[in-house]
């Protein structure tokens, strides 16, 4: 038999979805290099973990983009690759705080505000578009989500690290912000993982 084609409404929707992923992407992209390079100038261990969570962001959208063509089953299979993409920013942040641990270095905290400010437009931006597909294409667009709500969680925690540093010249609210946003990924990615074997086993059976 062959099979019923895809509803009208269902391919507008996957096309408005790939355009969304596609834009979110470039905009991760983007600020992957602007906040990387910055961090590595003042020595922010928490920009160096967001900058790093900015290429994760981009590279889950990317494979949304590709992957939203493929069947139920190997899109659940793709969310469980995502979920352990996610976890990509935190094991690079605990071993640069590893390495920083014997000498806690002093960002400087208008640059280090000033980029989480642009960081947290970024995100913001990005979630407001995602928003309305959280819920389409399974684990795939909640990775994305997730990723984006709690990048935003964390560019805020960067801000105030940043002002506190203003008052406080010391190393240490960088790096507990970064392990916040180190935190903050290992748990959306058990979600993700959680939200794709269910998936899986829905798809298989």
């Amino acid at each position: 038999m062959t099979p019923e084609p895809e509803p009208i409404t269902a391919t507008v929707e996957h096309t408005k979805l790939r355009r969304v992923v596609a834009l979110v992407g470039g905009a991760n992209l983007a600020y992957f290099f602007v906040e990387f390079v910055v961090a590595q100038r003042i020595g922010s261990v928490s920009l160096f973990a967001d900058s790093v969570d900015f290429l994760e962001d981009a590279a889950i959208n990317f494979l949304i983009f590709v992957a939203l063509g493929w069947s139920f089953l190997r899109r659940a299979r793709a969310g469980m690759v995502l979920s352990g993409i996610l976890l990509i920013p935190a094991l690079a942040f605990l071993w640069t705080a590893w390495q920083r641990l014997t000498d806690v270095a002093v960002p400087e905290p208008g640059i280090l505000t000033g980029t989480g400010i642009g960081a947290l437009i970024v995100n913001v931006g990005c979630a407001v578009l995602l928003t309305r597909f959280r819920n389409h294409s399974g684990s795939l667009t909640r990775a994305a989500f997730l990723s984006a709500r709690n990048d935003a969680f964390a560019n805020l925690a960067i801000i105030a690290a940043g002002l506190v540093t203003f008052a406080w010249r010391s190393g240490w609210p960088d790096l507990v912000v970064g392990l916040g946003i180190a935190a903050m990924n290992a748990d959306a990615a058990a979600s993700v993982w959680k939200a794709a074997r269910k998936e899986r086993t829905a798809a298989a059976s």
